[in-house]
């Protein structure tokens, strides 16, 4: 018996260390890439470095008391609500129009779906630079609309026109991206379910009140909590076309990390900002979460 529980005890080291050895390059790359950038982002909420100087110095909550008042900052916290206001709404419908007219098409619908999906891959430096081109002065489309229509829109110098730019190409972008998850959940409805309902007379609106979007359920939940965490990282859009202008409109939390630790060169504070922005995140997230579990709880989900 002695024998026995000692070749067990053996089997179970060896088949421990063989899963430890095969999930070891997720857990070095997670290391490397996550937790020790974590830590030493941490460590150097409390300094002041310039990422040139050998050692930092320690400053304690210096670096958070002046982000707490920085009206850089305070932008880049009230933009993400005016993306988030402006953003999900108009990404939750385009995404579930295309999801809905994939998902009736009698054929095609890996093509389709997939060309639906290639915005979500282009370039987000190419598509702000090509959109700059046609929104500037000169262009054919500005120069129709001050000939044609006489209004001169200033697109990017306008700070409403702006936020409303980046905002319709993040939507032109990741639309068709949760649009795949949404043609995933309309896979997973039952057709009895819709065949009942109009066996009870219910029209198609009412059916689809009433059927698909309470049991979109799970697809509005990814969707939705995707992209709140969205609007707390968008970078590229803004940086390109307005660098955060015109006099902050459109001010992103990535858009102050990273003028503050590789343009003004002060990483401590910068890492600062990068925790807050990871607080308000997490926080708007939770609210979310809540939000979005009570309306599921009202039709049943768990």
């Amino acid at each position: 018996m002695v024998s026995i529980s000692i070749g067990k005890r053996g089997n179970n080291i060896r088949h421990g260390a063989r899963g430890w050895l095969l999930t070891s390059p997720y857990l070095i790359f997670t290391a490397i890439f996550f937790l020790i950038p974590l830590v030493w982002s941490i460590f150097l909420v409390f300094q002041d470095w310039d990422l040139i100087s050998p050692t930092p110095v320690f400053v304690g909550l210096a670096n958070i008391k002046e982000a707490l008042s920085s009206p850089r900052v305070l932008a880049a916290f009230v933009n993400a609500y005016k993306y988030m206001v402006l953003f999900i709404p108009l990404v939750m419908v385009a995404s579930v129009c295309l999801a809905l007219i994939v998902h009736h098409l009698p054929r095609f619908k890996a093509l389709f779906a997939v060309g639906f999906f290639l915005p979500y891959l282009a370039s987000g430096v190419v598509v702000s630079l090509i959109v700059r081109g046609v929104l500037s002065y000169n262009s054919g489309f500005d120069t129709f609309l001050r000939t044609a229509l006489h209004i001169n829109p200033d697109w990017l110098g306008n700070g409403t026109l702006a936020i409303l730019v980046i905002t319709m190409m993040m939507v032109w972008k990741f639309a068709g991206y949760y649009a795949l998850i949404f043609m995933a959940g309309l896979q997973g409805i039952p057709g009895d379910f819709y065949e009942a309902a109009a066996i009870d007379g219910a029209g198609p609106w009412t059916r689809f009140w009433r059927i698909t979007v309470p049991m979109l359920y799970p697809a509005f939940y990814t969707t939705l909590i995707l992209a709140v965490g969205l609007m707390f990282s968008i970078f590229t859009e803004p940086f390109v076309l307005t660098n955060g202008g015109p006099q902050l409109a459109t001010q992103t939390w990535q858009l102050e990390i990273y003028y503050q630790a590789f343009n003004q060169f002060r990483a401590g504070y910068g890492a600062t900002v990068a925790l807050l922005n990871a607080i308000a995140t997490l926080i708007s997230i939770l609210v979310i979460r809540k939000i979005v579990e009570t309306w599921g709880h009202h039709y049943g989900w768990d």
